[in-house]
């Protein structure tokens, strides 16, 4: 393969909808990229999911790239993208305080990894992992499994279990936390001004745990974390993103930014820099959702920043050595 064609596998793309349209083909032959995001606009029917999905790795098949892989946000109630007849399930935040919550979220898991499964999709973009008050007007509270970090921590790599052992690449997010924001990350850019103490001994719990279970990838956050990184979002923080996540915690994995076209990036910086910007914090895989011509400048603007900076090739090839693993592991 090619360094173009490589470089195209650290970049996840949204589809505009429900078939491969001539601009997804070209991103795919032109630009080697080989990982999809599927959304509600994606989906007609299961049938008609399962061809796209199998139609996918085939024209990936076609132009000699690598399986790929193939996500969906599908943590259930607020935020699920598949309709019915796919099952439908409550937030998290419901199944973590029924009155069995390791069974109510072991059904969703297995439930979830079997239909995610038969329709070829084999990565969710779940757990939540923000650790959340109720009541104090936090935007994260429905899709959060609770308020303590210990209990978060121990349903989230439930879930991380229940999926990846059925061959789900599951992601922990939003790294290191979003459970104390009040803005939507959407919308605009959040600051949480939680101490770096209480960050510690709250926030990163969950993600410590997931680690321990060996989660395939933890997603970041679009947010300014004032006594940790007071200067810029933790998705484009080297202090955040190497310093805590890497070296503190001991993580070896994926690393991927939550969608890169959101309201908290693109009213600060365009696609494209922030592209850059992530990937030299320390991030591996680039989330770009809707928008095919700001994939194509991100992709122009990131083969040129690892052309001119020597640093940046080799966190390209470490990025591509951990994209690869999680590939060969569940993109079958």
């Amino acid at each position: 393969m090619t360094r173009h064609k490589q470089l195209g596998s650290l970049f996840m793309v949204g589809l505009p909808g429900t078939v491969i349209d001539p601009s997804t083909l070209q991103l795919i032959s032109g630009l080697g990229i080989n990982h999809f995001i599927i959304f509600r606009r994606n989906v007609e029917s299961p049938a008609q999911l399962q061809q796209l999905c199998a139609r996918l790795k085939a024209v990936c098949r076609e132009h000699a790239l690598p399986s790929p892989l193939i996500s969906i946000d599908q943590e259930g109630g607020s935020v699920a993208r598949l309709p019915d007849p796919f099952s439908q399930f409550d937030d998290a935040r419901v199944l973590a305080e029924s009155s069995d919550p390791l069974g109510a979220l072991s059904a969703y898991a297995a439930t979830c990894a079997k239909e995610l499964r038969e329709i070829g999709i084999n990565m969710n973009m779940a757990p939540v992992l923000d650790v959340c008050p109720a009541g104090e007007g936090f935007f994260m509270e429905r899709r959060s499994l609770g308020n303590d970090p210990d209990l978060v921590g121990k349903y989230g790599c439930h879930i991380i279990s229940g999926l990846q052992s059925r061959g789900i690449a599951a992601c922990a997010k939003h790294f290191p936390g979003l459970g104390a924001a009040k803005l939507d990350p959407h919308l605009q850019l959040p600051t949480v001004s939680r101490a770096q103490a209480q960050i510690e001994a709250i926030d990163l719990i969950p993600f410590q745990q997931a680690i321990s279970a060996d989660v395939a990838s933890i997603m970041t956050s679009h947010t300014i974390y004032e006594d940790i990184d007071s200067t810029i979002p933790a998705t484009m923080s080297a202090h955040i993103l190497n310093d805590i996540l890497r070296r503190k915690l001991g993580y070896k994995g994926m690393i991927i930014t939550d969608d890169l076209e959101m309201g908290a990036i693109e009213n600060e910086r365009s696609v494209a820099q922030a592209t850059v910007q992530a990937f030299s914090a320390g991030v591996d895989m680039l989330l770009i959702c809707h928008d095919h011509e700001k994939v194509r400048h991100s992709y122009a603007e990131l083969t040129k920043a690892i052309d001119d900076e020597q640093l940046l090739q080799k966190r390209y090839e470490e990025s591509l050595g951990r994209v690869t693993a999680v590939q060969r592991k569940f993109a079958k």
